[in-house]
């Protein structure tokens, strides 16, 4: 069986805005759930094709639904 592909946690202090594979790594999950919870928490930008999330709005959005 292959080995699974593991994203790097990232620190996104001081960040205003990650790309898609930072938000996995920051979320500690798949690309699926990172963008999911992105777009609930209102937070993607999108550059031309480029898409950016802003960190403020996703921990904003967390602490918010986790009571």
């Amino acid at each position: 069986m292959r080995e699974t592909k593991r994203v790097k946690e990232i620190a996104a202090e001081g960040r205003l805005a990650v790309d898609t594979k930072e938000l996995q790594g920051m979320l500690g999950c798949g690309r699926a759930t990172a963008c999911e919870i992105g777009l609930q928490a209102g937070a993607r930008m999108q550059l031309g094709k480029r898409v950016l999330w802003n960190v403020e709005k996703v921990r904003a959005y967390l602490n918010r639904i986790a009571k």
